[in-house]
Formats: structure tokens, C-alpha cells, sequence
């Protein structure tokens, strides 16, 4: 499960943290966590398709398929996705949505003239993974307590900027900590979007290595965005700070009404990662695979950037030198290994598939940093073999071919188990899959498929169990495709 965070990594981070586990963790799981797959054909069958993988879309799916493809093939595709988000904070519910549209995969497919057997070479672009989601909440937190104090407990300079909180000197005029006298019981709102992308420029191989038996490769070359922008409010609606000086000294202090804030991250991915498969057909009415995904190797180059400013009954204060909070970073983010392994068993039009795939997610790790000290990688990593475990997901599939007309319906269901440890099954994301296709004269093929999925998730706003939203997410895509082959 992805927790809901704001989005400040490492040196001040703390300003913005919205969820009980570290940042760092949630963006390892942001480019760990699998993606919806390319092809509307598998997507259909519930991406179930480590066993069948006949086209295409073996390039993302399993490598050693390709070797199945007896023509030259072009394919592509385009999809629509949308996320809803239906978050409750303080017993006031919150709907809200975000969506894209993207080309999904363009491939081209060329088996290698051979006396016996089969080599099979492949190109594509590929959509691996797509980070469009949304979070909006509003409501009002009677308790005593708040971002300002959390923020003024860690003696932020940020909210000390915004004089909503003061120094506490000692009889001999030495500091001892930050004050603020904000207790409480203020309206909480707060607005995410997210959006981006992982693309994948996908070198695919197969040969047929022994009868009806294929081995293949695909060596991934990586490229992405990822962008955040948050935007977060706390007000005293019931004006309970009217005659208050936030600041004693400064009288202008008096009568605080809104704190906002803006939080901007802006990611430029780069890397690689390299997967490698088996197929075994059984006498054309079965086939069985498997396929490793190697660790996928990311380099993180990161902007992020805070403004804000804080409202009183005469004026509003604003940061006196934003570019203080501002940082540039880089580092480094190696995934785990994924095995995977299924079948599929072919008869008089139907065509049934089953696979599971396991992945550690506590191998991940952060290295190489730059900008970041060492220590605070030792830190980080130490976080995800705590808070991380193993986690198993399993995809069905069916598909019917109505003789003579070449029209197919398919109908799948998959799941993508939470990676956090002891996590309910509340958290697990489960998708429905539904889709229809015409494949004319073995030659030509238009694909349809739709995805519902559903699970639950929540965020901090800061601290633990403060101020948390409780949200009910649910996504759908629409996926057209098309191939020829020649």
C-alpha cells in the first residue's frame, strides 16, 4: 500500500510529513509497486499473461513468448485512466478525482529467418507505471492540536518565518526551544494532485532452444517524470485566536486566521532493468512460463520547493526567503527481484490462465546519494526492512473466440497485495477486468478493455493519528489497441 505523504525528502522533510511512515519508504513503493500492464488483449484476461504472451506485449509481460510470433507484428496502443479518492477527515467526507490519457505501447515485432526453430527480435515503448492520484479533505479537528505545533515542537524555521511561533530563553537570555500559543481546534484542508509516468524503451529477444521450448530477454532502458503539488490550509473558523498574539513582541501577531502552504516535487527518472522468461508449449492446447525481473536500477534527480504564508486580522507574513526552502538532491533506487511463473490451457475456443509472482519488498534500497548525507541512507534503508515484507499476487484470466466471426470476450481478475507489513487485506488493491477483440484473418486485431479496481488506504497529515484522512480510492481504465501483422 502506498501511504498518503507529502512530499519533502530528507534535510526538510519533517515540515510536510503526512504519514506514521517515513517518506522514503512511500518512494521506493512508488517505482516498486507493479503497474497496470500494456495490451488490451491482457489486460482483458487480468493481465494474466506470463503464460500465454504471443504478441507484443511479451516484451513487458515474458520475453521468452516472443518466440511464439511466426509474422512481422506492429502494435500499439492508448489509455485512458482515472482516479477517484473518497477521503473522510474528521467525520467530513471529501470526493475527488484526477485522470490522464496516454499512449500505452507502440512495438515492433521481426522473427529472424531460421532452418529450424525460431529467433524472434523486438522493439517497444512501453508504459510501465502511472502515478496520476488525487487527495482532497476537509473538516474540522477539535482537538488540541496541529500542524503550527507540530511544526513548532521540532522548531521549524519555516513556521517560525511565518511568526506563528517564538523563542523561549532561559534567566541567562539562552534558547531553549520554540513556543506558539496555537492550541488547537482549527478547520484542516488540504488538496494533493499527483502525475507522471515510467516509460521503458524495451530490446526483446527469444529463441526456441529445444523443441516448443522458448527463452527469452528483454533489456528495459528507463525514463520518467513524477510531479506533486499540495496545498494545505489550517484556519480558526471559530475565531478563537482573535485577541491572541501568536509572536508577544510583535503586536501585528494578533488575531491569526489561516496558515497555507505549498509543497512542489518535481522528479526526472532515469535507469534500466533487465527481465528474463521461459515458455514451454504443451502440444499447442498448453503453455507454461516464467520469468525473473531483475532489480530495476532508478536515478532520482529531485526539485523540491516550499512556499507559504500565514494570515492575521491586519496583515499576512509571508516567507522572507523562499529560496531557503528549496532543495536539489540525487540518489539512487534499486527494486527488488520478481518471480513469476503461470500457465494457460487452450481448448475448442476457450482459453483459460492463472499466474503468481512474488516480491520482497524489503530488498529495496536506497544508495548512492548525492547532496544527502550517508547516514541518512543508512537511516532510510533500516526504515523499509522494518516496515516492509514479502508480498504474493495472483491474476486469472479467460478469453472465448466465437468460431468463424473472430470476435473475443475476456473477463480476468488480478491482485497487488499491500508491501507493507501486517496491512489488512483492506489495503490489498483487487481489480475486475472485462474486454472484447476482432482478430480479422489472423493478421489483423483491435482490442477494448476496461479495469475497475478498489482498496483503502489512509494518510497523517502529521504526527501519529492526529489528524488522519481515511480514504476509499478506486481507479478505471479504458484501453484501446490495435496490431498488424505481415
Amino acid at each position: 500500500m502506498l501511504k498518503n505523504i507529502a512530499v519533502k525528502l530528507f534535510g526538510i522533510f519533517i515540515i510536510i510529513s503526512t504519514s506514521v511512515f517515513s517518506q522514503n519508504t512511500n518512494d521506493v513503493l512508488r517505482l516498486t509497486f507493479p503497474g497496470l500492464g500494456v495490451g488490451g488483449r491482457a489486460l482483458g484476461m487480468g493481465n494474466s499473461y506470463v503464460g500465454v504472451s504471443d504478441d507484443a506485449s511479451a516484451s513487458y509481460f515474458n520475453p521468452a513468448g516472443l518466440g511464439l510470433v511466426k509474422r512481422m507484428e506492429f502494435s500499439g496502443g492508448i489509455d485512458y485512466y482515472r482516479f477517484n479518492n473518497s477521503a473522510t477527515l474528521f467525520d467530513n467526507t471529501t470526493d475527488y478525482s484526477n485522470s490522464s490519457t496516454q499512449i500505452n505501447q507502440f512495438a515492433f515485432v521481426f522473427p529472424f529467418p531460421t532452418l529450424q526453430g525460431s529467433l524472434v527480435f523486438g522493439i517497444a515503448y512501453n508504459q510501465n507505471s502511472n502515478f496520476t492520484s488525487a487527495l482532497n479533505f476537509d473538516g474540522y479537528n477539535p482537538g488540541s492540536n496541529s500542524r503550527i505545533q507540530y511544526l513548532t515542537n521540532r522548531n521549524s524555521d519555516l513556521i517560525y518565518d511565518l511568526m506563528l511561533s517564538f523563542p523561549v530563553y532561559d534567566q541567562s537570555n539562552n534558547y531553549l526551544y520554540d513556543s506558539t500559543n496555537i492550541n488547537g481546534k482549527l478547520k484542516q484542508n488540504g488538496l494533493r494532485l499527483n502525475s507522471g509516468s515510467v516509460q521503458t524503451w524495451a530490446l526483446s529477444t527469444a529463441v526456441e532452444i529445444y523443441k516448443n521450448l522458448f527463452v527469452g530477454g528483454t533489456l528495459n532502458i528507463i525514463s520518467g517524470e513524477f510531479s506533486s503539488s499540495y496545498d494545505y490550509y489550517e484556519e480558526d473558523i471559530l475565531r478563537l485566536y482573535q485577541n491572541v498574539l501568536t509572536d508577544p513582541t510583535i503586536p501585528a501577531t494578533k488575531g491569526f486566521q489561516t496558515l497555507y502552504m505549498n509543497s512542489l516535487l518535481n522528479w526526472d527518472i532515469s535507469g534500466w532493468d533487465l527481465k528474463i522468461g521461459l515458455l514451454y508449449q504443451l502440444n499447442k492446447i498448453a503453455r507454461v512460463g516464467a520469468t525473473l525481473q531483475f532489480p530495476k536500477s532508478y536515478t532520482i534527480k529531485e526539485k523540491y520547493s516550499v512556499d507559504a504564508y500565514s494570515q492575521f486580522a491586519t496583515n499576512t507574513v509571508y516567507l522572507p526567503n523562499p529560496e531557503d526552502y528549496e532543495t536539489i538532491v540525487e540518489y539512487d533506487i534499486l527494486t527488488p527481484f520478481v518471480l513469476s511463473t503461470g500457465a494457460s490451457f487452450n481448448y475448442m475456443g476457450f482459453l483459460a490462465s492463472g499466474e503468481i509472482s512474488l516480491t520482497d519488498y524489503s530488498q529495496s534500497e536506497f544508495s548512492n546519494p548525492r547532496n544527502i548525507p550517508q547516514r541518512d541512507i543508512v537511516e532510510m534503508n533500516k526504515e523499509i526492512k522494518n516496515l516492509l515484507g514479502t508480498a504474493v499476487n495472483y491474476n486469472v484470466g479467460l478469453e472465448y473466440t466465437f468460431p468463424l466471426i473472430g470476435l473475443r470476450v475476456r473477463g480476468g481478475y488480478f491482485t497487488q497485495q499491500s508491501a507493507y507489513k501486517n496491512d489488512p487485506s483492506d489495503f490489498n488493491r483487487k481489480f475486475v477486468t472485462g474486454g472484447a477483440g476482432f482478430l480479422v484473418d489472423e493478421t489483423i486485431s483491435v482490442d477494448l478493455a476496461y479495469v475497475h479496481g478498489w482498496w483503502q488506504d489512509y494518510g497523517d497529515n502529521y504526527g501519529y493519528n492526529l489528524s488522519r484522512t481515511f480514504q476509499k480510492i478506486s481507479i478505471d481504465k479504458l484501453m484501446l489497441s490495435f496490431s498488424y501483422r505481415f
